[in-house]
């Protein structure tokens, strides 16, 4: 009897490869559902999925069919209206669906096609295209992935990795090892007899003798078997530690009282959809979170994200704090460092060429790329063009944005991370 055993990944759910085909199909329109749901979407609901909506016209396919055939004239009794060669209008409201107009005991439509993706679907679309920029750097302590490469040839193994060409090319040369001198005792005898039956054709005796010579030296070299356990070659696999990226990213948030709740909702927010896709992109990767008015310290993420502390403004001291964490925790020659920092703009005036210091000699040149996002709808103030400087000397590796309002959150927070293409 033959079993049968159903090793495919899709599990319960046997529509999958038919539900990634309609992803990848309608996928521009669900990108677009995505990005308007991040721009209306609380804090605590980041995660969910979210409802697509499609045009029924856009989810219709092609028919081929056979037209009636010939030249076909229809007569519609009745007509005051219309005659030939008129454009009926589209009547005003009523079908689609959609709620519009009035009403009425008249028309038909159809209703949207309206599906349910899921969180991790939702997840794949919003950080499509996105990665950390400039992850180069390897550490191999901790690494806790392996894969298995090719590692010479060993004498035991699994049968299903026999090397077959190693394996006839020991059983041929022990087989020329341990006949070799056979083999040359058979030409020899070979020759002989041949010299012997040109010259010496009478001479019986002799020949017959090299003959069963040749015979006893025949049998011999035949009885040295053409493969043997001691010829069996096999590929040796070893499990090698595979080189696992480490980063840390610093989330450095402005809580100072000039941040008013609306502008704090949306530093939140962009730390969320931050935090949300490094964990799901990297695997190896910590997160430090710095709060700052006129003193910075490092918190965990319930408290950076929930916290009503609030004071004054001097930014230098989170950048000072973050340099001492690098300094002790993140050796730059180990790990990617990022940091992405979120404020108002509002800053004590003294305070913002300190920031542009400590940047451009302490933090710059360790780490691998620093994003600055300025929250407010007004003029950029004194740190913005500090900043600026800090841009056009590390252009590569810093960056810059201004969010006004929380539409603006995802497409800013897309161009910041973009994938670069490497030339």
């Amino acid at each position: 009897m033959s079993y049968v055993i159903d090793r495919r990944l899709n599990g319960k759910n046997k529509s999958t490869v038919n539900r990634q085909r309609f992803l990848r199909r309608y996928r521009d329109h669900i990108k677009k559902a995505v990005e308007e749901a991040v721009s209306r979407r609380s804090i605590t609901d980041m995660e969910h999925g979210e409802q697509i909506s499609i045009p029924g016209r856009d989810i219709d396919e092609p028919v081929l069919h056979h037209g009636r055939g010939g030249r076909q004239t229809v007569v519609h009794p009745g007509n005051k209206e219309f005659t030939t060669g008129e454009h009926i209008p589209r009547p005003q409201g009523g079908g689609g669906g959609r709620g519009a107009g009035k009403a009425s005991n008249q028309g038909e439509g159809m209703d949207d096609f309206v599906f349910q993706i899921t969180q991790e679907e939702f997840l794949d679309f919003m950080f499509e295209d996105l990665e950390l920029p400039n992850l180069v750097k390897r550490h191999l302590t901790g690494s806790e992935t392996f894969k298995t490469v090719r590692a010479g040839i060993s004498n035991d193994g699994n049968p299903s990795r026999i090397n077959i060409v190693r394996t006839l090319r020991s059983a041929h040369a022990r087989r020329i090892a341990l006949s070799g001198s056979t083999r040359a005792k058979l030409r020899a005898a070979v020759l002989e007899l041949e010299r012997l039956k040109r010259e010496e054709p009478d001479n019986l005796g002799d020949i017959q003798a090299l003959e069963a010579e040749i015979h006893k030296l025949r049998t011999r070299i035949g009885k040295v078997p053409f493969l043997d356990t001691f010829d069996l070659k096999y590929n040796l696999l070893v499990k090698q530690p595979n080189p696992t990226s480490q980063a840390v990213m610093f989330c450095l948030m402005d809580v100072s009282g000039s941040m008013t709740q609306a502008t704090k909702d949306i530093a939140k927010r962009f730390f969320i959809l931050l935090y949300l896709f490094l964990k799901r992109n990297y695997e190896k990767i910590e997160v430090v979170f710095i709060r700052h008015h006129t003193s910075a310290r490092e918190v965990d993420e319930e408290e950076f994200f929930y916290s009503r502390e609030t004071g004054g403004t001097i930014v230098s001291s989170a950048l000072k704090l973050m340099q001492e964490i690098m300094a002790e925790r993140y050796p730059s020659n180990e790990w990617n460092i990022y940091a992405a920092q979120a404020s108002d703009g509002d800053n004590w005036n003294d305070d913002s060429p300190v920031c542009r210091d400590i940047l451009m000699k302490q933090i710059m040149p360790f780490v691998q790329y620093y994003t600055y996002v300025e929250i407010t709808p007004r003029e950029h103030q004194a740190l913005w063009f500090e900043y600026d400087r800090v841009r056009e000397a590390f252009e590569e590796s810093f960056a810059q944005q201004q969010i006004v309002s929380a539409a603006d959150i995802y497409p800013v927070f897309r161009e910041l991370f973009q994938r670069r293409l490497v030339a």
